[in-house]
């Protein structure tokens, strides 16, 4: 099999002629969509994810969908909303035979023409409402409106209104508005209602906000479904407090005209308890629950859905638990939807059993399981690695013909390939390789990229490439997982073969590159994606920027460093405190203070001191530089902000203290640091060190104790700090001990470590030996810790005797001792 460098660019792209990349997917669309990509600016394991795959249950009450309007001036003549199921027997004089006749003519004046100059109002209205097709219905409409004899009133355009609203086709809305206007129509209050209410189920809630203006602007008064309709327009734009005014406003002038005997029903009731809902407001959520229970309207199903919705998403489930109890009270039986809402808020707060009882209960009530609780189900087996469970149900699914989505599949793909059973995450990949979009093949790719099985990766991309599937998005994935497995070469490969199959890269694929280049130390590389993103005319911030520059700074190019931060500041890119933090690093680990000073004046300029980051990189420059005062004040201004990053500054300035035996200002420090819980090893070889420059062995060799008991005696660092104060303290036996620790360890010595060792070998051991002791280190021998080892120990065994003239007598003798001891 090819493998995607080669279907890059060593196959033909696409001719121009050939299918579109992206044709609609048979995979069963998602509850609701999402975005497929992170956004995230920065190479890290979740950088280029495909996104968390959540099934989300259209958890939505139906009180919040608009209701049918009723006209309120026609209501003596027909009812709105039925008319579906209505048939012409249904009415008595001509109207039957009209509507028959509109069936069986396709010209609306020969169909009418023998009731032309008899047709009433009332017909005219029945024949409106009764067209099932708003095409139709307005070739009538047109019609009457050429009939000079064929009189239009308010009702009428109130229907057409409604018809055309409902089919959202708004250029018609204003055009039946404006000739109502020109024709000298008044509206009325069901006009404003109808028009309200189908901008609002269009989704165009401020419109409808704005017919509401209009209607208050003439004077006429609400009825409580307008209002209704008005507070879930507030809602679904998000505009709570809004809401709420609109209803205290509406209840508070209802009121005065029914002599303060207002009262709402049942739907205002659950938009309120929605909306309140929505906007977190959870004590006026059971407030107004109360208020209905107090005024007798006896809650639905729709009302309990929304209580159970609202709760439960704020993980009150104690309050969920105590709302399904009550529906049986009320005698109110759940539905399908209050069994999905239960299971997916089970299922969200990780209680999988109980979710999964509910879907049990839903099936013993004789209620059969929608796609959307299996698949809220299912997902959650599949993210919790439930193999058998989520396999029974998938058996469940298929034999009801229930349609598995993309986020889904692949959270089951994932599922899979996180318990390395890869066969059957690659069988579950094929059974709907022919059916997936390519959004649905990135996440597939990534679930295989992000465990590292990069073959399954690989082939999972040849397939959406043989499918003309691919996307940005499948791209992106697949230069993660080449991340992740170090291989850069092929990520290059992949970003260079995408214009060749008519996918242009996008600010997520450079990042991602530029991240992956400069970590492994190749800013050249970097600077070479980073300049096709401006030839791409990309908008770019600081941040892919700073990763070159911190690249670069890292190896040592202070030039390209300085050239990239003016053109930074040049092109007016407005640099962070991460940059100027790293530039003032650069310069602190030189030791070049004024460089250093410099960049912290444009760090003032720009108003960024207040900063964690660039504190530390400035008690970092000034214990390099030995300032101890600036290092003290600059380390009260991060203590200032309450900041967590505050662990490596107090190690420099314990560093620093100890460099100027400042013993109390150091032990001060520390002393904090492990009351805080924060003290780390470097913290502990510190003190030590300093304790050894002030001759206080005890206090180094307490500190060096509770290192060993805290097992913080790890890195060469603290080794060397413990055998140099031992030495120092003449405590040979100690030291060696700490040495054969160190070697126990694994951690493998250096030149301080010899050093200090070289100065116990000198107390028993010729300098002959100890030369051939050098040189077996110096030839890296594989011996060679070992015969130190070996010495050092012969020391501390003649510690008090008289070895050492016998030592100093033969180097061959020593060594045969090494032999015939060890």
């Amino acid at each position: 099999m090819l493998s995607p460098c080669d279907c890059f660019l060593h196959h033909h792209a696409p001719a121009p002629s050939s299918p579109p990349l992206n044709p609609p997917s048979n995979l069963a669309p998602s509850a609701h969509s999402a975005s497929r990509r992170d956004k995230c600016l920065t190479f890290q394991n979740n950088a280029v994810s495909a996104p968390l795959r959540t099934t989300a249950v259209d958890t939505h009450p139906s009180a919040a969908v608009v209701p049918p309007r009723v006209n309120t001036t026609a209501r003596q003549s027909t009812v709105q909303g039925r008319r579906s199921n209505r048939t012409p027997a249904g009415y008595g004089g001509s109207i039957p035979a009209m509507l028959d006749a509109l069936v069986r003519f396709r010209d609306v004046g020969e169909a009418l023409w023998p009731w032309r100059d008899t047709l009433s109002s009332r017909e005219r209205t029945i024949l409106l409402k009764e067209q099932r097709d708003w095409r139709r219905a307005m070739q009538i409409f047109r019609w009457f409106h050429g009939e000079r004899c064929q009189e239009l009133n308010v009702i009428h355009y109130n229907v057409m209104l409604c018809a055309v609203g409902r089919a959202r086709r708004w250029d018609l809305v204003v055009g039946l508005w404006r000739q109502m206007r020109s024709c000298g129509v008044a509206p009325d209050n069901a006009t404003y209602g109808t028009l309200i209410g189908v901008y609002c189920r269009g989704g165009r809630e401020r419109a409808a906000l704005l017919w509401l203006a209009d209607m208050c602007k003439r004077g006429l008064a609400l009825d409580e479904v307008t209002m209704s309709t008005v507070l879930h327009a507030h809602k679904m734009a998000g505009e709570y407090e809004k809401a709420e005014m609109f209803f205290r406003r509406w209840s508070s002038d209802s009121d005065a005209r029914l002599g303060g005997h207002g009262r709402c029903g049942l739907y205002t009731y659950n938009t309120l308890i929605d909306t309140y809902g929505k906007a977190g407001q959870l004590e006026k959520v059971s407030d107004m629950f109360n208020q209905m229970l107090r005024e007798g309207v006896a809650p639905s199903v729709v009302t309990f859905n929304t209580l159970i919705h609202v709760w439960g998403k704020h993980r009150r489930m104690e309050h969920v638990a105590s709302l399904v109890r009550m529906m049986e009270e009320f005698q109110c039986l759940p539905d399908t939807r209050t069994y999905n809402i239960l299971i997916w808020l089970y299922r969200e707060s990780n209680d999988i059993d109980v979710a999964e009882h509910y879907f049990c209960k839903m099936k013993a009530k004789k209620l059969v399981p929608d796609v959307v609780s299996c698949r809220t189900l299912l997902y959650g087996y599949s993210t919790r690695g439930m193999f058998a469970k989520a396999e029974a149900l998938i058996k469940e699914m298929d034999e009801s013909t229930l349609a598995i989505d993309e986020y889904t599949q692949s959270a089951v793909t994932r599922m899979y390939v996180n318990a390395g059973m890869l066969e059957q995450s690659w069988r579950w990949f094929e059974r709907f390789r022919n059916q997936m979009d390519s959004e649905c093949f990135a996440a597939n790719i990534d679930a295989f990229g992000e465990r590292g099985y990069i073959n399954l990766a690989e082939k999972a991309f040849i397939c959406c490439v043989e499918r003309k599937m691919l996307s940005v998005s499948v791209c992106n994935v697949m230069i993660k997982a080449y991340g992740l497995a170090e291989k850069l070469d092929e990520a290059c490969e992949i970003a260079a073969g995408m214009e060749r199959y008519g996918v242009l890269p996008d600010y997520l694929t450079y990042s991602s590159l530029i991240q992956l280049l400069s970590t492994a130390k190749l800013p050249e590389k970097a600077l070479y994606y980073f300049r096709k993103m401006q030839a791409a005319k990309m908008p770019i911030d600081c941040v892919p920027y700073s990763v070159v520059i911190t690249s670069f700074a890292k190896d040592h190019n202070l030039h390209m460093v300085e050239c990239l931060f003016r053109e930074m500041v040049t092109s007016g890119v407005h640099a962070d405190a991460y940059v100027y933090s790293t530039l003032i690093d650069t310069y602190a680990e030189l030791g070049n203070v004024q460089k250093a000073a410099a960049f912290f004046g444009l760090v003032t300029k720009a108003g960024l001191c207040e900063s964690a980051s660039i504190y530390n990189s400035l008690i970092k420059l000034y214990t390099k530089a030995g300032y101890i005062a600036e290092a003290q004040e600059t380390y009260k201004l991060l203590k200032s902000l309450d900041s967590d990053g505050n662990l490596y500054a107090s190690n420099c300035m314990i560093a620093l203290y100890s460099d100027h035996c400042m013993v109390n200002e150091a032990r001060e420090i520390f002393e904090g640091l492990k009351v805080r819980g924060s003290a780390n090893e470097f913290s502990y070889a510190m003190m030590v060190c300093l304790y050894k420059k002030v001759a206080r062995y005890d206090e180094a060799h307490r500190i060096s104790k509770d290192m060993q008991a805290l097992g913080l005696l790890t890195l060469a660092l603290s080794f060397n700090s413990v055998i140099q104060m031992y030495v120092s303290a003449g405590k040979v036996e100690e030291a060696v001990k700490i040495f054969q620790k160190m070697l126990a360890s694994s951690t493998p010595p250096n030149d301080v470590t010899f050093k200090a060792l070289k100065v116990i070998l000198l107390k028993g051991v010729s300098y002959i030996e100890i030369a051939k002791l050098e040189s077996l280190r110096r030839s890296h021998s594989q011996d060679c810790l070992n015969q130190w080892n070996r010495a050092l120990s012969l020391v501390v065994r003649s510690e008090g005797t008289t070895s050492r003239r016998i030592i100093s007598h033969s180097g061959t003798r020593i060594h045969s001792y090494y032999i015939d001891s060890f």
